[in-house]
Parts: structure tokens; C-alpha cells; sequence
């Protein structure tokens, strides 16, 4: 449910292509679209939509009211939400109404402003949760380092995470714009050089918003791991001589033992780094798949 496969499977279920002497792709056929699908999409547009407004906002009122005493995690959670707010008005809405509609009604600069925003949502939401899990990797591997004591509710990371977004999103305002697809039709759709231009822009989007965030995830969750269970061998074992070469070492260089509150806050990180590349792997997988494998025919 993303600019990506919203507008690839548009293109796929209402047009065929061919291409042109200057490589450049040319509608020639506007079918009609498969209504029982459209309104199964609608349905569930429709219900993700009002889950996650529903939720993002209570979850936002409830932080707000306490933003003077909220914790860097809860912080990173605030801000998750406004990025999964962003999704929702400027992803699953435009969408939602695009599929009512059935062809794009605003003009240029909106087509492009929306589908901006719209990535700017992904990599926002992504770059949030991985800066957050930084933010607990150095909380519980280096816990020497000096941390911001003030509550702010805005920090570098956070800034960080919000910037990428902003400056990564900025071709999608240039590959998207509205286009008459037959006499008098017009959508906000990409378009692409041949025969290279989608495979970059997929590759792009799958490598920036998925593999090299996992990757991320991936090592700072394993070695977040590692020290709790050290941290958790040191207390077993304090008081009692240590056979253990790794566990002595980790006891000698440790200064504070890790609290039931910093293993809580480790728990909420694993909770929502599991429902990303839970709910992501699947629909990048075939997103690559189907950009690169020459074996997909062309109708499915």
C-alpha cells in the first residue's frame, strides 16, 4: 500500500505499454479496471486509515500531555507517530481516495507533492525506528557515554532521521507528474527510461528503506542481546569466582548493571523492529523480484 506498488500495479491492471523510438514508456490501451478488487481495496484502505489515525493521535495526546517528563525512548516514540500520521494523510489517504475516484483529479504540482510526501513518510517512519534502536545500542553497549539530560523533544537523531527523509525524497517530485494516458485521462504516474529506469528506481527504494535499515537493526538487536545476557551472567554469577574468560572481562569493565526500566524500553525497540521486517520483507522481496526476474510474464 505505497506509491511503489500502488503505482506499478495501477499501470499493470489498467494500461499496456510499448515503447517508443526515444525509449520512453506510451500508453496505448486504457481497460477497464476489475470492480470487486477495487472495492476490496477500498475496504481495507479505509480501515488502515482510521486505525492508524485513530491510534497515532491518541498516542500522540497522551505523550504531548506529558512532554515534560518524557524519556529519550518515548521521545522517539512521538516522533514515530507524526511519521506514521504522514503515511496515513499522504499515503493511505490520496490512495484511498484515487480508488474512489479511479484517475487522479488535482493538478501537476499536487500529484508531485503528494507523491513526495508520500516517500517522505516511508523514510521517515524507517529512519525513526532505526535511530531509536541506535539510541538503546548506545544506551546498553556504551552506557559511559554521555547522554542529552535535558527532555527536549527534538535531538540530533531525531533531526537526522527527519533530514534524510526530506533530501531522500526529493526525486520522487520529478519521476512522478500527472500524464494524459489516453485522450482526455490523465493519473499521476511515473515514468521511467528504458530499459534501466525502473529497475534503479526499485533497487533504489528497497535498498534505502529496507536492506540497509535491517542491516542496522540486525547488528545493534544482536549485540544488544549479547550484553543483556553478559549483564545477566555478571548478577548470577556476582559474589562467586568466574570460570568464564568473556564473563570476567564483561564484569570488569562494567560499570552499572542494566535496569529492569533500560530492559523494558530494549523490549518495546525488539517489538517494533520485529513488526517492521515482519511486515516490509514480504512486499520488498517480491518488489525485487518482479523488477529483475526475466521470467514473469508480462500479465501477472
Amino acid at each position: 500500500m505505497n506509491n511503489i506498488s500502488d503505482s506499478l500495479m495501477e499501470q499493470q491492471d489498467h494500461i499496456e505499454h510499448e515503447v517508443s523510438k526515444n525509449n520512453w514508456t506510451k500508453i496505448t490501451v486504457w481497460s477497464k479496471r476489475e470492480e470487486h478488487l477495487a472495492y476490496a481495496e477500498i475496504s481495507v484502505l479505509g480501515i488502515i486509515f482510521i486505525a492508524a489515525t485513530v491510534g497515532n493521535f491518541i498516542l500522540i495526546f497522551t505523550l504531548w500531555n506529558r512532554r515534560k517528563k518524557l524519556s529519550r525512548m518515548y521521545v522517539f516514540m512521538l516522533h514515530l507517530s507524526l511519521a506514521d500520521l504522514v503515511v496515513a494523510f499522504f499515503q493511505v489517504l490520496p490512495q484511498l481516495i484515487w480508488d474512489i475516484t479511479d484517475v487522479f483529479m488535482g493538478p501537476d504540482p499536487l500529484c508531485r507533492t503528494i507523491k513526495y510526501l508520500q516517500l517522505v513518510g516511508m523514510f521517515a517512519s524507517t529512519y525513526m525506528i532505526v535511530v531509536m534502536t541506535l539510541d538503546r545500542f548506545q544506551a546498553i553497549c556504551y552506557p559511559i557515554v554521555t547522554f542529552q539530560k535535558t527532555r527536549a523533544l527534538w535531538n540530533s537523531a531525531i533531526c537526522t532521521s527527519w533530514s534524510i527523509s526530506l533530501i531522500f525524497s526529493v526525486p520522487q517530485a520529478f519521476i512522478f507528474s500527472k500524464t494524459e494516458i489516453a485522450p482526455g485521462i490523465y493519473e499521476c504516474w511515473a515514468q521511467f527510461m528504458e530499459p534501466w529506469g525502473l529497475l534503479a528506481y526499485v533497487t533504489w527504494i528497497s535498498i534505502t528503506i529496507f536492506f540497509i535499515p535491517v542491516t542496522i537493526l540486525s547488528i545493534c538487536q544482536i549485540k544488544i542481546c549479547w550484553e543483556i545476557k553478559m549483564n545477566a551472567c555478571v548478577k548470577k554469577h556476582r559474589g562467586f569466582p568466574v570460570c568464564d574468560p568473556q564473563i570476567r572481562i564483561f564484569r570488569a569493565s562494567s560499570v552499572n548493571c542494566i535496569s529492569k526500566a533500560m530492559i523494558k524500553n530494549v523490549r518495546m525497540t525488539v517489538v517494533t523492529v520485529v513488526s517492521y521486517v515482519t511486515c516490509w520483507t514480504p512486499f520488498f522481496i517480491a518488489q525485487m523480484w518482479a523488477a529483475w526476474s526475466t521470467d514473469i510474464p508480462d500479465h501477472v
